[in-house]
Order: C-alpha cells, then sequence, then structure tokens
C-alpha cells in the first residue's frame, strides 16, 4: 500500500511515473526492497513500468479492482431501493452495467418475494436493443456509437445510424429512455442512468413494460425508475442537482398536462 500511496501521488502523476529511488525515498524503505516489490506488483498487473525511463505507474489490475469494488458496492446500496420500486411497479426491476456493445445484469429484482433468488444475474442483452443500453450509450460521441452499429450484426427493425444518434441525444436531453424492444420483442421498456461523484453514468435502472399486464401507466413507471436511479446516484456520491430528478418532474408535469 505505501508503494502505491507513493505512485497515485501527485508527484507521480505529474510525472507519469516515478523510479525506484524516488519510490524508495517516499516511503522509507530500502531500494533493493522496492525494486523486488515493483517487480512482483509489475508481474500481476499492479503497476505498469515504462520501457524507456523504467518508470512505475498504478496498473489495470487496480482499475479492474475498483470497477469490481464499485459495483459491488452499488448492488449492495440498491437491493432495497430495487425491491421498493419493483413492488411498486408490479414489474421486475432490473440494474444494469454497459460491457462493450452490450449489458449485463448486475441485480435483478422481481415484482413478489415468491420470486426472489431466480433472478437474472449476469443475463447478456444486445445494449442497443435496450432502454438501459440507450441510456448508457447516449453519453458515447456519435463517433463511437457509429461504429459499434457498423461493426455489429445487423438487427431487423435497429435503427440506422443517423436515426439511432437522433434518439441517443433525445435520451441524453430526457435523462431516460422509453422504448419498445426491451429484452423481447413487443416488451416496451423503461430506464434511467445512475451516476457515480464524477457524474459519470455507471449503470441504468431498468423496468420492462407489458402493455397488456403493466398495471401502473408509462408516466408512473417512469417516475418511479426515475426516482430509484436518483437514490442509488446519490449512494455514490452524485451530489449535483439530480437530472434523474428533473426529469421525474417533466414526466409528471406532462402526464398531468395530458389528464
Amino acid at each position: 500500500m505505501d508503494l502505491l500511496d507513493a505512485l497515485s501521488s501527485q508527484e507521480a502523476i505529474r510525472a507519469s511515473g516515478l523510479g525506484v529511488n524516488r519510490v524508495a525515498q517516499l516511503c522509507g524503505r530500502q531500494k533493493s526492497q522496492v525494486s523486488r516489490a515493483l517487480a512482483g506488483m509489475y508481474q500481476v498487473g499492479l503497476v505498469d513500468r515504462d520501457p524507456e525511463t523504467l518508470a512505475y505507474r498504478c496498473g489495470w489490475r487496480l482499475y479492474d479492482l475498483a470497477a469490481a469494488t464499485r459495483e459491488s458496492h452499488l448492488v449492495h446500496s440498491a437491493r432495497p431501493c430495487m425491491q421498493r420500486l419493483a413492488t411498486s411497479v408490479g414489474q421486475p426491476a432490473y440494474l444494469c452495467v454497459l460491457r462493450g456493445d452490450k449489458i449485463v445484469v448486475l441485480l435483478a429484482e422481481p415484482a413478489c418475494s415468491a420470486g426472489r433468488g431466480v433472478g437474472a444475474e449476469g443475463l447478456t442483452v444486445p445494449a442497443l436493443h435496450t432502454s438501459a443500453g440507450r441510456v448508457l450509450m447516449s453519453e458515447w460521441e456519435e463517433t463511437t456509437v457509429r461504429a459499434a452499429l457498423a461493426h455489429g450484426p445487423a438487427v431487423p427493425g435497429l435503427p440506422g445510424a443517423e436515426a439511432l444518434c437522433d434518439e441517443l441525444r433525445r435520451v441524453r436531453s430526457a435523462g431516460y429512455a422509453l422504448l419498445d424492444g426491451e429484452f423481447h420483442n413487443g416488451l416496451g421498456g423503461v430506464a434511467a442512468p445512475v451516476r457515480d461523484f464524477n457524474a459519470r453514468a455507471v449503470a441504468a435502472v431498468s423496468v420492462p413494460i407489458y402493455p397488456s399486464r403493466t398495471v401502473a401507466g408509462p408516466d408512473a413507471m417512469c417516475r418511479a425508475t426515475l426516482r430509484c436511479a436518483a437514490q442509488l446516484s446519490y449512494a455514490l456520491g452524485y451530489s449535483e442537482p439530480s437530472r434523474a430528478a428533473r426529469a421525474a418532474t417533466v414526466v409528471q408535469k406532462k402526464g398531468t398536462a395530458q389528464a
């Protein structure tokens, strides 16, 4: 930990890494001891080494560990909120993250306690087919979206590049996605982003909408999903005025106007 603290210091960041001598000085340890430790940490990816300057910096493995830690904390924090969401709308609630061009379900809460324990955790779905995927992809650069669409398999009914970019811009502006095709053809879905302390969308809360079986209307389901996403964002340290909360207000006003 002393070595990692040194390599994550402002000095190390400004210099794009530190040599063995400097790390030993900062840690108050012998150079030979530090050299052996850093060599072992390099082998497992905890540190990287510049082949030209021989300077060490924090490695890729730390980012994997940080992501796993964040997701574990997120799932732990999300369970009560997701249970309330599923119960209130009478439909399963999903907590999803983006893996490349696919959505992975981290947590699935059934609409009733009887179905608990038989979740869809680990389920992988093409991101563009889902409201959760579109919420998270709405923050991508358009060039990245176009590249993902160009290299992905052709899917009947999927919008073209221009229409999809327009849709993602609308999703980004609205703060949520509402569309058909969530998991299965003819099945609608609503999703809202979960943001961390850096305001990055790190996950999405999603609820399927079955037109023939859904008791709550789409607007009510949108509001409930947005509230849940806002609560989870707060748990991750997102303190900026919640976009999800503002979006929920917009949805409520729209529903009132239509009524």
